[in-house]
């Protein structure tokens, strides 16, 4: 669940960097794209990483 919420914060943020999305301070800062990709990361991790707990592989 956290992962897929860091997903989806870290997407939003990617757009806000990037100035795809509007409405913000974040707007067109590039530096919000870098840390919007490494929430996503993490939330892939987690996401991955609580896939193969529940799978039972380890």
């Amino acid at each position: 669940m956290i992962g897929l919420i860091l997903i989806a914060v870290g997407g939003v943020w990617i757009a806000q960097g990037s100035g795809t999305m509007h409405g913000s301070v974040m707007t067109g800062h590039s530096q919000y794209t870098v840390l919007g990709v490494v929430v996503v990361l993490v939330g892939v991790a987690l996401v991955g990483w609580a896939w193969r707990v529940r799978s039972g592989k380890r």
